[in-house]
């Protein structure tokens, strides 16, 4: 009986825990139906504006763009790992740390690396070995647009000042509730296409003011669109993938609940069975 007793705490413990994950992937799922609407919102703006700064730039000489743009050696460079400030979402944390340790293992190898890291899990896995420049984790507690421009804004008077000659951003883009992508993708210095002149008659614009002057000002907004994209990838990424990971371990522990009450079944019937044969026992040694 005092297996049977284990069995059923056993039983009981798998039901809590299925309850638990059920409505974390409930709220995961909530959570995600609305950052997946504002990135789904967000990237053809994003998009139009990175198209709109390459067609502006393909019809004038290279080096306009000023200190954005400089191509410069690269010894010092700034990471930004985006991840989270929790756990229970699978291997989305653990996929930014594996693609930031590769990166320093292998193409920045040698080089002067710093990081800003956006998301408890990174910081963690980053403080004791690596040189953190800032901490922004506290970016999700409300995450809103003029927050993440005030961190481009800081990236890129950084960049200007020489202090770093290339950063570049790691984290996961956002395809569905199952799949998200690691990026690393180039945040300074910005790369402008350079257009020949057939490329310049098709693109019919009447600019005012002059070109230079809508680049200058269109890279800084485009800079703050391609980082709030890139987070709010990283937040519609995390939902999902907490809400994967929940569904998958709701299933188990259902399953496992199962197969612990066929094995309770079991047990009691053998229970019971030993109990027939002892009264069967004792009353033919009656009879006997």
């Amino acid at each position: 009986m005092a297996n049977l007793k284990e069995i059923r705490g056993r039983i009981t413990s798998v039901g809590s825990t299925m309850q638990i994950t059920s409505a974390m992937k409930m709220v995961s799922a909530a959570k995600l139906n609305r950052a997946q609407e504002s990135i789904v919102q967000l990237r053809p703006y994003a998009n139009k504006l990175r198209e709109l700064l390459q067609n502006v730039s393909s019809t004038l000489d290279a080096g306009v763009g000023g200190a954005l743009t400089e191509q410069r050696e690269v010894n010092n460079v700034l990471l930004v790992a985006i991840n989270s400030n929790r756990g229970l979402c699978g291997g989305y944390n653990s996929s930014i740390i594996k693609k930031v340790n590769a990166l320093l293992e292998g193409e920045l190898a040698g080089k002067n690396v710093e990081l800003i890291t956006i998301g408890k899990k990174a910081y963690e896995s980053f403080k004791n070995s690596q040189t953190i420049a800032a901490n922004e984790s506290a970016l999700w507690d409300n995450l809103n647009f003029d927050d993440v421009a005030k961190i481009a804004e800081d990236l890129t008077n950084q960049f200007k000042e020489g202090k770093y000659d290339q950063i570049r951003i790691v984290y996961n883009q956002f395809q569905n509730a199952a799949v998200q992508i690691v990026q690393d993708e180039q945040f300074l210095p910005v790369v402008l296409e350079q257009g020949t002149e057939e490329v310049a008659a098709e693109l019919d614009y009447i600019f005012a003011p002059s070109k230079e002057e809508i680049l200058n000002d269109l890279i800084p907004q485009t800079l703050k669109t391609q980082l709030y994209k890139a987070v709010l990838d990283a937040n519609a990424s995390e939902h999902g993938a907490r809400m994967t990971a929940m569904h998958k371990a709701t299933d188990n522990a259902s399953e496992l609940q199962r197969a612990l009450k066929i094995q309770y079944n079991k047990a009691r019937q053998a229970a019971i069975t030993n109990e027939i044969l002892e009264i069967v026992g004792g009353a033919e040694a009656l009879n006997s």
